[in-house]
C-alpha cells in the first residue's frame, strides 16, 4: 500500500509538471487538478501507512527496549568519565565520540514510539532532558577541541545530571504506562 501512496505521490508531481509545461500560455487545469489530487491521495496513503508502522506493537516494543538500554548506557559512560582519570584535550573527545555516540543515535532513532507508548507531555519532558544533555555533551565536545578541559569538565558534568534526569523521566513514564 505504501508503495501505491509513492506512486502515486510522483506520478501526481509528473504529471502537475507535464500539465505546466504543455504550453506557455495556458495551463491544462483538468490535467493539473487531477494531477494534484493524485499527488495528495498518494502523501495521504503513505503518511497513513507510516503512522500504522510506528505504532506496531512490535515496533513500540523493540523502541522501548532501544530507549531504556541506550539512556542507561549513555548515563553509566557519563559516570565513567567524569569518575575516571581525568582525560582532556583529544583523548576525551575521542572517547565521547567512542563511547557515547552510538548511543545518542539509538535514543534518537527511537524517540518517536515515546509519544505512543507514554504520551506527548512525557515526550517533550524527557526530550528536553536529553536535548540538554546532548547540547551539553556538544559543548564538552568542543571544549575539548578547543583545549578548554575545565569548561569540558564542567559541562561534562552537567551532561550526565541531565541524562540521569531524562532516565529518571523515562523510568516514570514507563512505569505509569506500563501494561
Amino acid at each position: 500500500m505504501k508503495q501505491l501512496g509513492y506512486l502515486l505521490l510522483a506520478a501526481g508531481f509528473l504529471g502537475g509538471a507535464f500539465a505546466t509545461s504543455l504550453d506557455v500560455q495556458h495551463v491544462d487545469w483538468v490535467t493539473f487538478g487531477a494531477s494534484a489530487a493524485a499527488a495528495i491521495i498518494g502523501l495521504f496513503v503513505v503518511k497513513r501507512e507510516a503512522s500504522a508502522a510506528a505504532r506496531s506493537d512490535t515496533v513500540l516494543q523493540v523502541n522501548r527496549g532501544e530507549l531504556k538500554e541506550s539512556i542507561r548506557n549513555i548515563v553509566r559512560d557519563l559516570d565513567e568519565l567524569n569518575t575516571g582519570a581525568a582525560k582532556k584535550g583529544g583523548e576525551l573527545r575521542d572517547k565521547i565520540d567512542l563511547v557515547l555516540r552510538t548511543d545518542l543515535r539509538r535514543f534518537a532513532d527511537a524517540r518517536e514510539s515515546m509519544v505512543h507508548l507514554f504520551g506527548l507531555q512525557a515526550y517533550a519532558d524527557i526530550m528536553s532532558c536529553f536535548a540538554a544533555g546532548e547540547r551539553y555533551i556538544n559543548r564538552v565536545w568542543s571544549a575539548s577541541a578547543d583545549g578548554y578541559d575545565e569548561e569540558a569538565s564542567t559541562y561534562l558534568v552537567r551532561a550526565a545530571g541531565q541524562f540521569k534526569e531524562a532516565e529518571k523521566q523515562l523510568a516514570e513514564a514507563a512505569k505509569s504506562h506500563a501494561g
